[in-house]
C-alpha cells in the first residue's frame, strides 16, 4: 500500500509539473549602430551542460522550458559572439548579440552566413537573407535565385522576357508560392506574378523542398518558397534603389517607414520600372525584350503591444503593368489584330489586401492564436498576334491557426481552419470559360521535438472543394541527429491543385498551334484535378575545413503523379491538354557544399540531376527543355571593413546545364525543323558592390557575361502569319550580354 501511494504521488507530482511547464521567451537581435531591433533568424538558445535548447524563428523570436535547475542561457549565432546570460525565473527577455570583433585587430574564423540550413528544423529549408539577395541585381523575386542551386530559372519563350521558376524538376504551379505564408502567385497570376513583387521588398526567403505544411493549405507538391517582406518597424526610415541596364531596363525603388507612436509603424514601398527601348540583337525582327512599364504601390502597416501579445499587419497594394511584344514595327494604334506586323500586348491591373492578426496568450506563453486573410482582383487583357487571351481572377483566402502543447514543450500542435474562393472569368481566343472554386477544410498538425537530436512534424488536412470533392492530405517531415554537426531528414506529403491551364501557359498564344482539349469529363476545362505524393530524404553533415565552418548536403525527392494534367508539345502544330494515363514521375538529386577557403571568401559548389519522364500520347518521354544536369559554383568575396564602414564586395556565379530534350519538329517542312537537343550551356554572372558606408553603395554586375545566345530562338520568324510559327522552343538566353549598374542609399 506504502509503495502504491508513493508511486501515485511520484505520479501526481510528475503531472502537475508538467501542467505547470513554465518558459523562457524573448527576441535574439543584432547589435547595429543606430540601435535599431534587427532580428537575427536562425540563432541558437540553449541552456549550459544539457541538450535542451531551440532556434529563433523570422522575427527572431524564441521559447525555451524553463526548470529550477537551469541558470545559465547560452545565445550564439555565427559571426557573432557567443553570450551566457543568467535566469533565476520564468521571464521575457531581449538580448543584443555582437558581431566577432574588437577595437584592437582581429582575424575572424567565422562569419554570418547569408543563406544557410538549419540543423535542427524537421523541414529541409533554406534560409535566404537579404543579404544573400544583395549579390545580383534582384530586381523582383523571379531574379532572386541567381545564387541559390535549388531553383532553376528559364524563359518559357521568346517574347515576354518572362522568367519561370522551377523546383525538383517541376515547374512553379507545383510549388506553392506564399508572402508571409498567405498563398500569393497562384491561379492567374502564375506567369508573371514574381516579376510583380520587388526586390527590394523581400526581407529574407524560405526555401522548402518536399510537401510543405498542412497548415499553408493542400496544394503544395515539390515544396514551398516563401518571402518575407521589409517591416516598418525594422526596415530603413528611408530608402532608395535605383537600377539600369544596358538591355533598356530602369527601374526606381523607395521605402519610406514612419514610427507612429510605441505600438504603431507604416510604411509606404513605391516601385517602377521602364523598358522603352527597342532592341533586336539577334537581327530576327522581334523584340529581344518586351516594351514595358510597371508601377507598383504598397502601403504596410505593423502593430505590435507585446506586453498584452498582439502582433498584426496589414498590407494594401495596387498595381498596373504594360508589355508590348513582337516584331520591333509593330505598332498597336495601327496594327492591332491586322496582319501588318506580328505584335501584342498584355495588360494586368492587380490590387489586393491582407491582414495577419496574432495573439499570444500572456499568462500561457506556449499558446497562441492567429488569423490570416488577403482579397487579390487580378485583371489581365492580353493578344499575342490574333490570339486573345484575358482572364479575370477575384480570390478570397482565411486561414485561423490556433497553437498549444500537450503535457509539456516537447509536444506542440497546431490546428485549424481554412477557407478559399476563386472566382475565374477567361476569354481564350473565340471561347469564354468560367468556374468558381470554394474550399474549407480543418488541419491538424503535431510537433514532436525531445530538445535534442529527434524532432517531428506530422500533420493532417481534410477539405471539400466544390469542383475536387472531400479529400484528405497527410503530410510528414523528421529529422534525427545521430552524431555532431549532422542531420538526417525525411519527409513524405501529398498535393492536390485546380488546374489554370491557360493561365500557366500562355507562351501557346504565341505560336501558331491549335488548341486542343481532350476532355475526360472533369470541371476544370472538361481535365480533373492534379494529384500527387511527394517523397524526399535528406541528409546535412557540418565540418571544419581549413580551420573554418563548413556543410555538405546530399538529397533525393521523388514525385509521383496520380493524376497530371499533360501539356503535350510533341505535335508541332498543336498543344493538347489531357489527364495522365499512365506514369508520370520527376527524380530530384542534389548535392551541395558550402565553405570558406580563405578569410572572408564564401564558396558554394552544387550538382544536381533531374529524371522527369511522363507517359504522352506517343509513349513515355523525358520532360521538353529540362536540363538533366546542372553545375553550380558561386563564390563571394568581401574586403575587411573599414573604420568609416566602407568596402568592397565581389560575387560571381557559373552554371553549366546538359543538353535539354526539344519537343519533336518531325512532321514540319525541313526549314521549320529543330534538332532533337539543344547544345550545352554555359553562363558566368558577376557583380561588384562598392560599399562607402552603412548607408551608401553603388553595384555594377553583369549576366550572362559569357555571351551565350540562342540561334533562331523563333521558328518562321519571317512568316510569323503562317503556320509553322513558334516562339516557345527556348532553351538559353536571347539578349545575349547584359550588363547594369545601381545604386542604394539609406537612412
Amino acid at each position: 500500500m506504502k509503495r502504491f501511494l508513493l508511486i501515485t504521488g511520484v505520479f501526481i507530482f510528475a503531472l502537475s509539473e508538467i501542467q505547470a511547464q513554465q518558459f523562457v521567451t524573448g527576441t535574439i537581435y543584432e547589435a547595429t549602430a543606430n540601435s535599431d531591433e534587427a532580428p537575427l533568424m536562425g540563432a541558437n538558445v540553449y541552456w549550459l551542460d544539457t541538450t535542451v535548447g531551440t532556434i529563433t524563428n523570422d522575427d527572431g523570436e524564441f521559447k525555451i522550458p524553463f526548470q529550477r535547475r537551469y541558470s545559465k542561457l547560452i545565445v550564439s549565432y555565427v559571426g557573432f559572439k557567443t553570450d551566457t546570460i543568467t535566469i533565476n525565473e520564468p521571464t521575457e527577455i531581449k538580448h543584443w548579440l555582437i558581431e566577432e570583433g574588437s577595437l584592437n585587430e582581429v582575424v575572424l574564423q567565422n562569419r554570418k552566413q547569408t543563406a544557410f540550413r538549419s540543423y535542427l528544423q524537421a523541414q529541409n529549408v533554406t534560409n535566404i537573407s537579404s543579404e544573400e539577395l544583395l549579390k545580383a541585381a534582384c530586381c523582383n523575386l523571379s531574379e532572386s535565385f541567381e545564387t541559390n542551386p535549388s531553383i532553376d530559372v528559364n524563359f518559357p519563350d521568346a517574347l515576354t522576357g518572362t522568367r519561370q521558376i522551377r523546383m525538383l524538376g517541376l515547374t512553379s504551379p507545383y510549388t506553392l508560392i506564399t508572402l508571409e505564408n498567405i498563398p500569393a502567385i497562384r491561379g492567374a497570376s502564375q506567369t508573371f506574378g514574381l516579376s510583380f513583387v520587388p526586390g527590394t521588398w523581400v526581407e529574407s526567403i524560405q526555401v522548402s523542398k518536399g510537401a510543405g505544411s498542412v497548415v499553408n493549405g493542400f496544394e503544395s507538391i515539390a515544396g514551398q518558397i516563401n518571402a518575407e517582406l521589409q517591416k516598418p518597424a525594422t526596415d530603413d526610415a528611408f530608402f532608395v534603389n535605383a537600377y539600369a541596364g544596358n538591355d533598356g531596363r530602369f527601374e526606381l525603388n523607395n521605402h519610406l517607414n514612419f514610427k507612429l507612436n510605441e505600438k504603431w509603424h507604416t510604411g509606404l514601398y513605391l516601385h517602377g520600372n521602364l523598358r522603352d527601348a527597342k532592341m533586336d540583337s539577334n537581327d530576327d525582327g522581334f523584340l529581344d525584350m518586351p516594351l514595358a512599364k510597371q508601377l507598383n504601390l504598397m502601403n504596410r502597416w505593423q502593430y505590435m503591444d507585446a506586453q498584452n501579445g498582439f502582433v498584426g499587419f496589414l498590407n494594401i497594394r495596387y498595381l498596373t503593368d504594360q508589355k508590348q511584344i513582337g516584331q520591333v514595327d509593330f505598332n498597336p494604334d495601327t496594327d492591332k489584330f491586322t496582319t501588318n506586323s506580328w505584335g501584342g500586348e498584355i495588360k494586368t491591373s492587380r490590387a489586393e489586401a491582407s491582414l495577419k492578426l496574432g495573439y499570444v496568450f500572456p499568462e500561457i506563453p506556449y499558446q497562441s492564436i492567429g488569423v490570416q486573410m488577403a482579397y487579390s482582383d487580378h485583371k489581365q487583357e492580353s493578344y499575342f498576334g490574333l490570339n486573345v487571351y484575358d482572364i479575370h481572377h477575384k480570390s478570397f483566402y482565411s486561414n485561423v491557426i490556433f497553437g498549444s502543447i500537450i503535457g509539456d514543450s516537447r509536444h506542440n500542435f497546431k490546428t485549424g481552419i481554412s477557407f478559399f474562393s476563386d472566382n475565374y472569368n477567361e476569354q481564350v481566343l473565340n471561347n469564354n470559360f468560367e468556374r468558381i472554386e470554394n474550399a474549407i477544410g480543418g488541419f491538424f498538425e503535431y510537433s514532436y521535438d525531445n530538445l535534442g537530436n529527434l524532432n517531428l512534424i506530422a500533420g493532417v488536412r481534410l477539405d471539400h472543394h466544390n469542383q475536387i470533392g472531400t479529400f484528405v492530405t497527410p503530410r510528414v517531415h523528421a529529422r534525427y541527429t545521430p552524431w555532431d554537426k549532422a542531420a538526417f531528414k525525411g519527409s513524405f506529403g501529398r498535393g492536390v491543385r485546380a488546374p489554370s491551364i491557360f493561365a500557366e501557359n500562355q507562351q501557346l498564344f504565341s505560336s501558331a498551334r491549335n488548341i486542343s482539349i481532350l476532355n475526360s469529363g472533369g470541371n476544370f476545362y472538361g481535365l480533373d484535378a492534379e494529384d500527387a505524393w511527394n517523397y524526399g530524404i535528406s541528409f546535412l553533415q557540418g565540418f571544419r575545413l581549413f580551420n573554418r565552418d563548413a556543410d555538405i548536403t546530399f538529397d533525393f525527392y521523388r514525385t509521383d503523379f496520380v493524376n497530371q494534367i499533360v501539356v503535350d508539345w510533341e505535335d508541332p502544330q498543336q498543344v493538347v491538354f489531357y489527364n495522365l494515363d499512365g506514369s508520370s514521375y520527376a527524380n530530384s538529386f542534389q548535392t551541395e557544399v558550402n565553405l570558406s577557403p580563405a578569410e572572408r571568401v564564401d564558396v558554394r559548389l552544387s550538382y544536381r540531376l533531374f529524371d522527369v519522364q511522363t507517359d504522352y500520347l506517343s509513349g513515355r518521354l523525358q520532360k521538353p527543355l529540362t536540363p538533366k544536369h546542372r553545375i553550380f559554383a558561386n563564390a563571394a568575396y568581401e574586403t575587411k571593413l573599414s573604420e568609416k564602414g566602407s568596402q568592397w564586395k565581389f560575387d560571381a556565379t557559373y552554371n553549366w546545364l546538359s543538353e535539354q530534350r526539344f519537343p519533336n519538329t518531325i512532321s514540319n517542312p525541313e526549314a521549320f525543323r529543330v534538332s532533337d537537343r539543344t547544345p550545352q550551356l554555359n553562363t558566368l554572372n558577376a557583380q561588384i558592390t562598392k560599399v562607402f558606408s552603412p548607408k551608401f553603395e553603388i553595384y555594377v554586375g553583369g549576366e550572362n557575361i559569357t555571351n551565350v545566345k540562342q540561334n533562331n530562338p523563333i521558328v518562321s520568324a519571317d512568316d510569323p502569319f503562317g503556320p509553322y510559327f513558334d516562339t516557345s522552343l527556348v532553351y538559353g538566353p536571347i539578349f545575349g550580354s547584359m550588363y547594369y549598374t545601381g545604386l542604394r542609399w539609406k537612412i
